[in-house]
């Protein structure tokens, strides 16, 4: 989608990349990470406002190592380079770049030394997060130092003439305290953004782009019920009308009530044309038996292909596009120079492998967004709290939160607890802290007693963390009376369990699901 106002980031295979798209964001400036190597000329065509240079784990003077093409420092369009892009920048334009004596990599003070649009409104003093073993040990022509830390006497530079800029330090981490306001300087005093992208904005042009690209032709969706698949299909609706078909599959292991939720929404509510496939039986009759978590995993994969392909075949003729919701993230796999052109764009779970006999043209509306913004989409489409911001559910369902074999009474004692967990969690004034919270079912019993009689039960634990992103999470400290009510909830109406436990590891070393 064409963008009048937007600023390049070039990859060069930092892990924190996408946080610089997310500052830049947050700032209502609209931007792409796009691969290190794309030709100036072609960036030159886009017309961004700026372009960033982004950390990396290599060595700029290695043979090897990724490059810019040369030309982008001719573009007179402004420049910042972080950390591996700065080394990047003075390298190209005759500066020096050598192994530092000591590594600098945690928190440092730096010092600013000279006056600098980047450093606008900031104290001369500011606390910045160091990674990196290089260091430019001498500029390039025209550029001067305007800050400086114990190790590294050239923490920022700029040549103000050409609009170059560069800082060794990493502004888009939280361990720079003041990194995203010097983003916003980059982004409003240096490139002269207005700062007016924002969802509503998103949507019109979406809606815009979705029509011209369809047309009069029909759009089918995969519809999980999950965040992204719900406002992918708000959103096609919203734009086709009865042009988009969706298929949900119910596969028997869905939480309390899901179905029932999904179609009253989507079906009753949107008015979308709605296909459910209830086939838990088939399912939970292929898991029979089957304890191991990876082969549970391929089986319920593999039937729910079968499952949704049978009836995608009742639009064979009819639809001509295939929706998906793929986000940013997915997007930005495939630019890396770590993971290369050629990485594989991760497919959605409930889309993937399709037969030959089903052509689709791909559609993916959510593709530049991150997921806090297709949350922020989904609110302005009118999708309600409870699908808005709704926590992840793997795509296996309750299948991997049923330790062991799987049946239909332990499907349906799993439920009845989990529907417990969240209930009370979702009490808290603060629930939305919490990045997930669920139930799993023990494949053990212990005894208990209720009443006056001797029990031999099921154990379920309840697992409750906290987390930004899913890639590490810390277990969540919820209040005592709020555990006191999950346990005599589920130990008192659940029948079937006579202990609840509380998981208290963190990722890692753990993993936030049990399987």
């Amino acid at each position: 989608m064409k963008h009048t106002e937007w600023i390049a980031i070039l990859d060069y295979g930092s892990q924190v990349t996408q946080l610089i798209a997310r500052r830049i964001r947050e700032q209502k400036v609209y931007c792409e990470i796009i691969r290190f190597d794309t030709p100036a000329e072609e960036i030159a065509k886009r017309a961004p406002k700026g372009i960033i240079l982004s950390g990396g784990p290599c060595s700029v003077p290695d043979d090897d190592s990724p490059k810019c093409d040369p030309a982008l420092f001719d573009l007179d369009i402004p420049i910042l380079g972080i950390c591996y892009g700065m080394q990047l920048t003075a390298h190209t334009l005759g500066g020096a770049v050598e192994p530092g004596l000591k590594r600098e990599y945690g928190k440092a003070t730096m010092q600013i030394t000279g006056e600098s649009p980047l450093f606008q409104g900031l104290e001369k003093e500011l606390q910045v997060w160091m990674s990196h073993g290089d260091k430019v040990e001498a500029m390039p022509e025209g550029f001067e130092a305007v800050a400086e830390s114990d190790n590294c006497p050239f923490a920022a530079i700029q040549n103000l003439d050409r609009n170059l800029f560069g800082l060794q330090f990493h502004p888009e981490v939280v361990h720079t305290p003041q990194g995203a306001a010097m983003l916003g300087n980059f982004a409003f005093n240096i490139c002269d953004c207005s700062g007016d992208w924002k969802m509503s904005q998103f949507i019109e042009e979406n809606i815009a782009a979705i029509r011209a690209k369809v047309g009069d032709d029909h759009v089918l969706l995969g519809l999980s019920g999950g965040v992204d698949s719900s406002v992918v299909a708000a959103l096609l609706h919203k734009a086709l009308g009865d042009q988009l078909h969706c298929v949900y599959v119910d596969n028997g292991l869905m939480r309390y009530k899901e179905t029932e939720e999904i179609e009253k929404l989507f079906g009753d509510a949107f008015g979308i044309d709605l296909t459910v496939a209830r086939d838990g039986d088939l399912f939970i009759n292929k898991l029979a038996g089957v304890s191991d978590p990876e082969k549970k995993r391929k089986i319920i994969g593999g039937l729910f292909i079968d499952v949704f392909a049978d009836k995608a075949r009742l639009f064979a003729g009819k639809v001509k596009y295939l929706a998906q919701g793929t986000l940013y993230p997915d997007v930005i796999e495939s630019v890396s120079p770590i993971g290369g052109p050629s990485a594989t764009i991760k497919s959605h779970h409930n889309v993937g492998g399709l037969p030959e006999d089903l052509q689709f043209d791909l559609i993916e509306p959510l593709r530049e967004l991150f997921k806090d913004e297709v949350r922020e989409v989904g609110r302005e489409l009118g999708l309600p709290s409870y699908v808005v911001d709704r926590q992840p559910f793997p795509g296996p369902g309750l299948a991997v939160r049923i330790i062991g074999d799987i049946t239909p009474e332990r499907i349906e004692v799993l439920q009845q607890a989990d529907l417990r967990v969240r209930e009370e969690i979702m009490k808290m004034e603060n629930h939305l802290d919490v990045w997930q919270y669920f139930a799993v079912l023990l494949p053990i019993q212990t005894v208990g007693v209720m009443g006056d009689d001797r029990t031999y039960e099921n154990v379920v634990a309840v697992r409750a963390v906290e987390s930004r992103d899913g890639m590490t999470a810390d277990w969540y400290k919820l209040p005592y009376d709020v555990m006191d009510s999950i346990s005599n909830r589920i130990i008192n109406e659940v029948k079937g369990v006579n202990r609840v436990c509380y998981d208290i590891s963190s990722k890692p070393p753990s993993t936030i699901e049990w399987e």
